[in-house]
């Protein structure tokens, strides 16, 4: 798990520094700001690998790119582990730390690919070579892109993962256990009691493809997975990844004779991808409870990043100050900063809307946040506030009648 991470001469900023909560770490600010960005190193910190690309520091004359981190178990350390950047080789280098094991740890990512590093794996693959100063340390993730979820992924004489549907029907017809999992995970990160993921009979669907493919059980009717909405999918994809993941550590630690991990890091860009508001008010909850499914004492480190209002407003009955936190990215001039949003319960969406997690002066169109703030300051007599196009008295108010009446007569319609 990561606690601190402070970075010098790469990214939006000539530096960023953060502080990490044990539990939940919610990111929130405007796109382009940094915020997958932190998660992707956040990953390397955390596993050696890049998800994607290696991310690429800021060049000039004497400039010397760093990330400094601390992880759980390193609090004996004097100060955070400091990884420097070599422009001749183009890597990022790596002294010999002793660090603990990370267990497990997760990342899903916006573009529906989910990349998972598991330390008890990693472990079974190590070697007595000297190969350099990660010669303790297996450099083998496993990255999902949105197709090979379902279908598995396949390296030389070895599988890697089934994937999800030939995975699914053999945890259906031979694994009750492990699929009655399954199924309840399904279950808790359904939207709602009358919109619940239950699993169907497989069944064949094309002449050309022998595989049997696991279906949905919804109100209207059975449907394949290979056909089922892409918010459906993702959220599919990351209970089938989960479930996966873990049983496939309790396996590995098995076969290495150790004890599993007790710690599960998940990175989660975008939650609200794809998902309708009646998900995306119950996504984040269902996920804490999912961890409790896999196993009770699980200690469970997510950071998370939406620009879903809907997403904080969920988290109003789960948010603990002592152990989660919300860090809102912010371009302030010409840098980004990051800093800490004191927790406070909005109540409302609209509320969210207009807090410093999103920044809107109005929980409106454009056209009326602009109307509006243009009627405040000229009620206020402060003229160097006006825009151009809304400097006079009468321009406002034929303004506000444009994007307010017109919206009021609109509703009034819907609902009468």
């Amino acid at each position: 798990m990561i606690e601190h991470l402070e970075l010098k001469h790469i990214g939006p900023a000539s530096s960023m520094k953060m502080e990490f909560s044990p539990r939940l770490n919610i990111l929130t600010g405007d796109n382009g700001l940094g915020k997958t960005f932190i998660m992707d190193i956040a990953w390397f910190v955390l596993t050696r690998t890049w998800p994607n690309l290696p991310v690429l520091p800021q060049r000039g004359k004497g400039i010397e790119p760093e990330i400094n981190f601390l992880k759980s178990g390193q609090k004996k350390l004097s100060s955070p582990l400091k990884l420097s950047y070599s422009y001749k080789t183009q890597k990022w280098l790596w002294d010999s730390y002793d660090l603990p094991p990370d267990g497990l740890v997760l990342y899903a990512r916006a573009d529906g690919g989910v990349s998972i590093w598991d330390q008890a794996k990693n472990s079974a693959q190590r070697t007595d070579v000297d190969d350099g100063p990660d010669k303790h340390f297996s450099t083998e993730a496993i990255h999902f892109d949105a197709k090979n979820i379902f279908d598995g992924i396949s390296q030389k004489d070895k599988v890697k993962c089934n994937g999800l549907i030939r995975d699914w029907v053999n945890w259906q017809f031979q694994k009750k256990g492990l699929f009655n999992t399954f199924s309840k995970v399904l279950e808790i990160l359904s939207p709602n009691t009358l919109e619940i993921i239950r699993p169907g009979e497989p069944t064949r669907i094309f002449v050309d493809d022998a595989r049997e493919i696991p279906t949905v059980n919804l109100p209207y009717g059975n449907v394949p997975v290979t056909h089922i909405s892409a918010g459906m999918r993702r959220v599919l994809s990351l209970a089938y990844l989960m479930v996966w993941a873990w049983n496939e550590h309790l396996a590995a630690s098995s076969l290495i004779n150790q004890e599993p991990t007790d710690r599960f890091v998940i990175l989660f860009d975008e939650v609200e991808a794809h998902l309708h508001p009646q998900w995306q008010r119950s996504f984040m909850p269902a996920l804490l409870e999912v961890i409790k499914i896999l196993e009770s004492s699980l200690k469970v480190q997510i950071i998370a990043s939406t620009h879903a209002p809907l997403v904080l407003a969920s988290l109003e009955t789960e948010f603990c100050e002592d152990k989660d936190k919300i860090l809102n990215f912010e371009l302030t001039k010409d840098s980004v900063s990051i800093n800490e949003i004191p927790w406070v319960k909005q109540g409302d969406v609209v509320n969210w809307l207009v807090s410093e997690s999103f920044g809107l002066q109005q929980a409106r169109s454009r056209d009326a946040e602009l109307a509006i703030e243009a009627a405040e300051a000229f009620m206020r007599d402060d003229i160097e506030a006006l825009p151009e196009s809304l400097d006079t008295k009468d321009i406002i108010h034929k303004e506000l009648l444009r994007v307010l009446i017109a919206a009021a007569v609109e509703k009034q319609g819907r609902t009468g």
